[in-house]
């Protein structure tokens, strides 16, 4: 019977920025962590945890290249990973991206490169999803980020001490140019990513995802996630609800009702409205198979 493998990874602190510092992204990489083995069936086996210095784009994508690997050889069927960490922008270079802006993802060793985000140090949008797609039908993937996926600012009240943050970083001046940042949002209901007009064209008719892909993020892709402060601890605003419905319900609902829930917890109190995308997202099933 194939196993399953979890990668939570959490940054608060990055190696050069310093004043991106945020607080809660390692406890919700712990929290997931222990959610996925006290609830959902993992072992201490089947999880692994990257926290900011371990968690380099360099480690990151080692731990979840070797996870495709094993899937693929049919030695895994489940595979989940979380990230909680900054999210920005970068020039798309495959050309696949109407507005050549691909949305990216911040390890611990973000750094910049002749006035751009370095590519050997940032990871893109396309190098998760083509990563992914290559994932055998029947592997079940689910993917959870607690990142901004909005533009509209780098910081939120940051001036009051326990006051939510922004999860977002501004591009570098260079990045696009005279172009103005926009955060889309990652999904996985798209094609590879391919250089050139034509060849994303025929890509786009492909198949674009598995059966079996499951994407929850912590806002719209017109909204920021926050870093917020609970009874003396931080945490990503959507990553504590999401940990505090699945106890409290002993995972009983479906996506689709963990989902509302959470929405409906968070009214009023942020302005970010989680989401859930993927094939898999209607059944009626609890989040685990």
């Amino acid at each position: 019977m194939a196993g399953k493998k979890a990668l939570f990874v959490g940054i608060n602190k990055f190696a050069n920025y310093s004043q991106f510092t945020l607080n809660g992204c390692v406890n919700d990489a712990k929290d997931m962590a222990a959610l996925y083995k006290d609830l959902l069936g993992f072992k201490a086996s089947e999880t692994s945890i990257l926290t900011d210095a371990q968690a380099t784009k360099a480690n990151i994508m080692a731990k979840l290249k070797a996870m495709v690997a094993d899937a693929k050889a049919g030695k895994l069927s489940y595979l989940v990973f979380s990230l909680s960490s900054h999210g920005t922008q970068m020039n798309d270079t495959s050309g696949d991206e109407p507005d050549g802006k691909d949305e990216a993802f911040v390890p611990h060793d973000i750094a910049e490169k002749d006035g751009s985000w370095d590519p050997a140090h940032i990871i893109c949008d396309d190098e998760l999803h083509d990563l992914f797609t290559q994932l055998p039908d029947n592997v079940l993937l689910e993917v959870y980020l607690d990142t901004c996926h909005s533009g509209s600012g780098l910081r939120g009240a940051e001036f009051s001490l326990h006051a939510p943050r922004a999860r977002f970083i501004a591009p570098p001046e260079h990045e696009f140019g005279e172009k103005t940042a926009r955060m889309r949002g990652f999904t996985l209901s798209r094609a590879p990513a391919v250089k050139g007009k034509k060849a994303a064209a025929k890509a786009a008719k492909a198949a674009i995802a598995g059966a079996h892909h499951l994407l929850w993020t912590g806002c719209k892709a017109n909204e920021t996630s926050a870093d917020a402060y609970f009874n003396g601890r931080y945490n990503g605003a959507f990553t504590y609800y999401f940990v505090k419905v699945m106890r409290e319900t002993d995972n009983k609902l479906s996506r689709k009702e963990v989902v509302a829930k959470l929405r409906a917890l968070m009214k009023g109190q942020f302005g970010q409205h989680p989401q859930l995308e993927g094939n898999a997202s209607n059944r009626a099933q609890a989040v685990v198979y």
